[in-house]
């Protein structure tokens, strides 16, 4: 039992980390943001998503945002032709911004994701520069300078259209000034002032002639009235007075009366009202909290559990990375160690088998000879060494040959045994000193063969070595 509730406790987890990790990757998209799904999307290079929010499948779709912030340019257009070949500065600034329209958002997702809002300025403002040119070369200068509506929806209308092929839409265009270099513009400028100020002061004069006309007849009508109604209001002026004062007094008694009623059932009406607002204000504020409360608990409940999901799968994640990376090295180090064993197996085969092919060759060899000498393999042996006689002789030659004497001084005395002086037996000496050839023989386990010379013991003089004198030691 004990066992099973464990299994049931470990599923239950499994699923719900399982869930909260599917629910990591449901993406919601601010207000302010595009979402840009890449991959396998199924809708071409990319889906797009303006507001709202999608499930973005793991391992097939990744995602980014695209900033919907607007971006403003500055552009000071100088030197641009216009229809009358007259060159035209136009410094303006233009706000631009990356659009939320469907299709257009296809075109930002291919074309700006991943750049900077520096790097969209820049691409920006070399569109705008090239529309602008050509919105001036289609206009003359009276155009440009008078009718600036006009001018500037074909501004819009250009620019906006080469900006949305790559996801942008124009939000506003304010030219500062327009200036030529030829001062054609400040020209048409003082002629329409000139034009201006006269007709101002023109109207200016018909005004004040028509007010000093009107003036005058005002004033004899005035006069005339003020006579009139000076002598009607004398004679009504003092029945007026009576009837006044005692009409003003009923209306002063009713008045406060009135104002006095009014004021008390205001008192008592803004008393039930003010109570009544602070009854529902703190119930209002009551279910504000708590519904923040439970709004806060839930998003740090999902917070912990995204969070918790992500660590583990991003554990996991590098625990397989690790292993495959172990067993991809593991795997080459085998596989260095069994070529390299294999190339020094082959080599050692080869050297063999060439070791024994040389000594198989020497042995056919040294068994023709020995066939040659009737199967004697003393003869044999002999025959090798008169090949090799002549190496030898040069060898007992050369072990004298290279010694360099400087400088030799001989003391001649008067008493000289034997022949020759000391000069001869020094160079005689010299060549007892290289080891006779019946002596290389002894030392090989040999004897010397008699037509090569005989020994002392025979009672003659060895000729084994060819420098000896013969004269004898």
């Amino acid at each position: 039992m004990t066992e099973f509730i464990v299994i049931a406790a470990g599923l239950i987890g499994l699923i719900f980390l399982m869930l909260m990790w599917f629910v990591s990757r449901y993406k919601r998209c601010p207000s302010d943001k595009i979402l840009v799904i890449y991959g396998r999307t199924g809708q071409g290079s990319a889906k797009t998503l303006a507001g709202g929010a999608t499930f973005v499948w793991p391992v097939i779709q990744d995602y980014e945002y695209l900033d919907l912030t607007p971006i403003s340019i500055d552009v000071d257009l100088r030197g641009a032709l216009s229809k009358q070949n007259i060159r035209v500065n136009v410094p303006s600034r233009f706000t631009v911004g990356i659009s939320n329209q469907e299709g257009v958002m296809l075109n930002a997702a291919e074309r700006l994701l991943g750049k900077s809002n520096d790097e969209i300025r820049d691409i920006a403002k070399d569109i705008i520069f090239g529309q602008l040119r050509l919105v001036v070369a289609t206009m003359d200068i009276e155009e440009i300078n008078s009718d600036r509506d006009k001018f500037l929806s074909n501004v819009s209308t250009n620019v906006g259209a080469e900006l949305r092929k790559i996801g942008l839409s124009l939000i506003n265009v304010n030219l500062t000034d327009i200036q030529d270099e030829s001062g054609y513009i400040e020209a048409l400028g003082k002629e329409a002032a000139a034009k201006a100020i006269n007709d101002a002061k023109m109207s200016v004069a018909e005004k004040n002639r028509d007010g000093s006309i009107g003036e005058a007849n005002a004033n004899r009508d005035k006069r005339i009235q003020v006579s009139s109604a000076d002598a009607t209001a004398k004679i009504g002026e003092a029945d007026a007075q009576a009837k006044s004062t005692e009409g003003e007094n009923e209306a002063a008694i009713k008045i406060a009366h009135s104002n006095a009623e009014r004021r008390q059932r205001e008192a008592e009406a803004l008393k039930l009202a003010t109570a009544t607002e602070k009854i529902q204000a703190a119930k209002a504020l009551q279910e504000a909290y708590l519904a923040e409360k439970e709004a806060e608990d839930a998003r740090a409940a999902r917070e912990m559990a995204t969070k918790q999901a992500d660590i583990i799968v991003q554990a996991e994640i590098a625990k397989r990375q690790l292993e495959i990376s172990a067993e991809a090295e593991a795997e080459q180090i085998r596989r260095l160690a069994k070529g390299e064993a294999d190339a020094i197996f082959l080599k050692r085969e080869a050297e063999a088998k060439g070791m024994y092919e040389i000594l198989s060759r020497q042995a056919e060899g040294f068994n023709q000879i020995v066939k040659a000498a009737g199967g004697n393999s003393r003869d044999a042996v002999l025959m090798l060494i008169a090949d090799k006689l002549e190496t030898l002789v040069a060898t007992q030659v050369e072990a004298i040959k290279n010694i360099k004497i400087d400088k030799v001084t001989v003391w001649e005395g008067g008493n000289q045994e034997g022949e020759g002086n000391s000069t001869s037996r020094f160079v005689s000496g010299l060549y007892k000193a290289v080891p006779p050839m019946n002596d290389l023989f002894n030392m090989a386990g040999m004897d010397l063969p008699q037509y090569l010379g005989q020994t002392a013991e025979n009672g003659e003089l060895g000729s084994a070595n060819p420098t000896d004198t013969e004269t004898g030691d």
